[in-house]
């Protein structure tokens, strides 16, 4: 694919021929409105391969996601993206972006897809019930060794170098895909629960299959995710055995809200934002993921 093309197979979404393509990662979710346009970035796609693409599932549905890489070359190590509890929408597709500025090919699945469209609910209540709710971890877990087996396809991403990263419900989702693929060489989970969704498996169940190291990004006033919780994690991580978990680090950014990387929300903190980025680019360098 060359500039800013939108590549589908064949065989296209329904959802995907009804809102159009280039809808796809274009906008906020309604949920989250109105933005705070003074706080946004906005990642340019000028030198990028970026918008969106088809991934077909094991269940033999298509998946939309949205993906960035640099417009020329190959090689380029893969970073999957999980997004919010709002789905895959503008901020989540900056993200890829500001990855594939600095060469890397990321993408970020709709997970959500078997529900419908997640960006164009209004309220967070109605996406815990009728998409969070009816999500399995299993069926994320295999999307995303769908979304892997679709970047490996393309020939641009070397996949022996994937790591994944992910905001709020995503961060959870983080830990858990960590466990899950062998592959996986190291994650950032921003803010994920760590131990509150029952019955499910938590990240603190966990750690002992962790494969690659992961670094956990936590605010000292996430009023979602209690510093107890944290601090439960980090003891789990140290005493259980596994090398991946005894190399994981959690930073804790003191009197720092929930969701502050999400510059387009008034939860948006700058300072901690700009130095988690920079912890989360340098912990994928130092293990293998560039």
């Amino acid at each position: 694919m060359d500039g800013d093309c939108i590549s589908f197979d064949d065989t296209i979404s329904r959802r995907g021929a009804l809102m159009g393509t280039a809808a796809f990662g274009a906008a906020f979710a309604l949920a989250v409105q109105p933005v705070r346009a003074q706080t946004m970035i906005v990642t340019p796609s000028d030198g990028l391969a970026a918008g969106a693409v088809s991934v077909k599932t094991k269940d033999g549905k298509e998946m939309m996601a949205y993906r960035a890489m640099p417009a020329s070359g190959s090689g380029f190590a893969t970073i999957l993206v999980t997004q919010e509890i709002f789905g895959v929408h503008a901020h989540i597709a900056d993200i890829c972006r500001r990855f594939a500025r600095i060469g890397y090919y990321a993408v970020a699945p709709d997970l959500y897809f078997r529900q419908g469209d997640a960006t164009k609910v209004s309220d967070v209540q109605t996406l815990i019930r009728d998409f969070v709710s009816r999500t399995p971890d299993e069926q994320v877990m295999g999307d995303f060794d769908s979304t892997v087996a679709f970047a490996k396809a393309e020939g641009k991403a070397d996949t022996t170098k994937l790591g994944i990263t992910g905001f709020c419900w995503g961060g959870r989702i983080t830990w858990l895909y960590d466990a899950h693929n062998p592959a996986i060489k190291a994650a950032v989970a921003w803010y994920g629960p760590l131990g509150s969704r029952s019955p499910a498996r938590n990240p603190i169940d966990v750690v002992g299959e962790l494969h690659g190291p992961v670094l956990g990004l936590y605010g000292g006033a996430d009023s979602n995710i209690p510093q107890e919780a944290v601090e439960k994690m980090r003891a789990a991580l140290r005493a259980s055995g596994n090398a991946a978990a005894t190399k994981s680090d959690i930073h804790v950014y003191p009197d720092t809200p929930h969701a502050f990387n999400a510059d387009y929300r008034p939860s948006y903190r700058k300072e901690a934002a700009e130095d988690g980025w920079k912890r989360c680019l340098a912990w994928f360098k130092a293990n293998g993921v560039a």
